[in-house]
């Protein structure tokens, strides 16, 4: 919007747009989407423009490249050309497999629209002979220019290809001889691959510069590289372990006292947690980068005089001063998968030549589906990669331009202000990554295995964490922002009824939602209050019943009409087995669940995994309207896809 002036453009635009939240454009781009979406502008308005447009999404989330869709159907309206088709591409099977065709095809439709552009400006003697001169005569001064124009738009992409492709034959013949391994891994290759010539992407022309200063300063904290909003430094005031030891994942309540804060929410709401990198890994990665002994210097991060790539800047979330350490604890997402472009820049780092050429391959056409198994797939990060390829060193800048951004971690709230006024509650499992052929150690979630060390005392107060007088251990503070859900709320009417799901840690805010209205209920003893339903699942019933206690209060008090539990790994003795998962028990109240939706026109949240849990419930949800309406599958979808659209059907899920 403010670099540039569609409402004059005439050259082709090309638009690439990601999709958040529930179908929601970035952030980025949402000034934009609400200024196209004027309903006052004419339907010729943008009669001038013509453009080609890019979608990324993930076709694990209900509103697939919805981002995308929004602005090319607005377009549309508002009389834009397409002068190339709209692409989809979906993180969930590899963003590359409609990305790196798109932008192949996307040389040629910029050519042609150039041409075209110019024709119509009258740039050609003859409109009628245009096409036939261009096959058929030597190409003039003007067709010449465009070719040069387009080629620098491919950052020399085909003059590195051939290049790359002619070095490469000399590579064959050596990984061919070295190895007699059959089966391919992440460091090595098997034909046809590990025969062919490859094309590779360009090399990202490198634009930052790292000056090391000394070891006097301060540092910024952390909170001040959160461009989302207001951070709020809070104490841990409680942990508790809910799951028991045997259990196969560990589930950890935390309390925070939120009393002397600006921090408000709703049940339903997430916030944000600020985290750091595993102190041990940064450490290893400072060895591995040579940098062990200057962890503790503070550098100067500038942009490379005279740097070739366009537009370059600092990224924003990397101060101007700070320590190496810092950088690399607080700022870059050390654990990211690295993309094609990371890999190939990395190629350059790289002094053994075997070791060259499989990097080659991962970022390759060729080797697309290598990337996706050995990168994508098995979660490696860059440590992985420079313990696999040990003649791999890169530079401190390369990280800062490849390395994405250190994300906050997200948290659905498990607790009511009103409840417990002044204190925040949240849920969450342990993540692990197990051992594989590509990592060769374990490791726990970025955010998640800090928080487990950091509220260890708590959790085991007995150990040497108490002094004489058996007082608490010292809390610890973490720093957090809000992240409001504008759907994801209890019914503004409390008569209204309402059905959860959230098996697992997915229970989080639906505690909230009963401690809320608990308290509903004591305060006002006039209202109605609509009937309410959970559905929650786990393992064992007595290994990770989650809340088990809590839900048995709700339920007498009359705060919980219905709880339907089921337990996925625990056997069974009847002689009709019962359902193992939460989808197998709303099928079973298939009454109740249409009278709900379509004659009381309640609510009906589900809230936990997206693709094992939550789509097996919307198919559950579509035949039971399907069974219930007597209508066909087809007429069931469109009529959950409206209970969507009025937002009486809400997930709030995780891939």
């Amino acid at each position: 919007m403010d670099k540039y002036n569609l409402e004059t453009e005439n050259d082709p635009v090309v638009i690439v747009i990601s999709t958040t939240g529930t179908g929601d454009p970035p952030d980025t781009a949402r000034k934009f989407v609400k200024r196209i979406q004027d309903t006052t502008l004419p339907p010729d308005h943008f009669a001038h423009l013509q453009y080609g447009l890019l979608g990324l999404g993930d076709s694990e989330y209900t509103f697939f490249c919805n981002g995308g869709k929004t602005v090319d159907r607005r377009l549309q309206e508002l009389g834009a050309q397409h002068f190339y088709d709209t692409g989809l591409a979906d993180d969930c099977v590899g963003l590359e497999l409609v990305v790196d065709p798109w932008i192949d095809g996307l040389w040629l439709a910029l050519r042609e629209a150039f041409l075209l552009q110019k024709e119509k400006e009258g740039m050609s003697s003859n409109d009628d002979t245009v096409s036939s001169s261009l096959s058929a005569a030597p190409p003039d001064m003007d067709e010449l220019n465009l070719s040069t124009e387009v080629r620098n738009l491919k950052l020399e992409d085909e003059g590195v290809r051939s290049s790359d492709v002619l070095s490469q034959k000399l590579v064959d013949i050596h990984l061919a001889s070295s190895t007699g391994d059959t089966e391919p891994s992440l460091v090595h290759s098997v034909p046809p691959i590990s025969q062919s010539a490859l094309n590779i992407p360009a090399l990202p022309p490198d634009y930052i510069e790292v000056e090391f200063q000394d070891t006097h300063g301060e540092n910024p904290h952390p909170s001040s590289l959160i461009s989302e909003g207001t951070a709020f430094e809070v104490s841990v005031t409680r942990a508790v372990r809910l799951t028991r030891e045997d259990a196969i994942k560990t589930a950890l309540l935390l309390e925070l006292d939120i009393a002397d804060t600006m921090f408000d929410y709703q049940p339903g709401d997430a916030f944000c947690v600020i985290c750091p990198n595993n102190v041990s890994e940064v450490e290893e990665l400072l060895q591995i980068l040579g940098l062990s002994e200057k962890g503790d210097y503070f550098v100067c991060v500038k942009v490379k005089q005279g740097a070739k790539k366009k537009g370059a800047a600092i990224p924003q979330h990397i101060p101007a001063r700070s320590t190496v350490k810092f950088i690399l604890t607080w700022c870059l997402e050390i654990r990211a998968i690295p993309k094609k472009a990371f890999l190939r820049a990395l190629v350059e780092c790289t002094s053994d030549v075997g070791e060259k050429r499989r990097l080659q391959e991962l970022c390759s056409r060729q080797g697309a589906s290598d990337y996706t198994r050995f990168i994508r797939e098995s979660d490696v990060c860059l440590l992985d990669l420079l313990h696999a390829f040990p003649s791999c060193k890169p530079s401190l800048n390369l990280l800062i331009e490849h390395l994405p951004k250190l994300q906050a971690r997200s948290y659905s709230v498990s607790s009511s202000n009103l409840y417990q006024p002044g204190r925040l509650c949240f849920l969450f499992n342990i993540v692990e990554f197990p051992t594989c052929p590509a990592r060769p150690v374990s490791r726990k979630g970025v955010c998640t295995g800090w928080l487990a060390e950091l509220v260890a005392p708590l959790l085991h107060p007995n150990k040497n964490t108490s002094d004489a007088k058996g007082e608490s251990p010292s809390t610890e503070k973490i720093s957090i922002f809000v992240r409001p859900n504008n759907t994801f709320h209890l019914p503004a009417d409390p008569s209204v009824p309402f059905m959860m799901v959230g098996p697992g840690t997915g229970i989080s805010p639906f505690i909230g939602f009963l401690q809320h209205r608990q308290k509903l209920r004591e305060e006002h003893t006039d209202w109605e209050f609509g009937e309410t339903w959970l559905f929650f699942g786990c393992r064992h019933q007595d290994r990770d019943y989650l809340f088990k206690d809590e839900l048995r209060c709700f339920l007498e008090n009359g705060t919980l009409t219905h709880l339907k539990v089921c337990f996925s790994r625990d056997s069974s003795t009847a002689e009709v087995a019962s359902p193992k998962y939460v989808q197998e028990v709303v099928r079973l109240y298939a009454k109740e669940v249409a009278r709900v939706l379509l004659q009381e026109r309640g609510y009906f949240y589900v809230c936990g995994d997206k693709k094992h849990m939550a789509d097996g419930v919307s198919d559950a949800v579509v035949d039971i309207l399907s069974m219930e309406m007597k209508v066909d599958k087809l007429e069931a979808m469109k009529t959950l896809a409206m209970l969507r659209e009025t937002k009486q059907y809400l997930q709030d899920v995780w891939s």
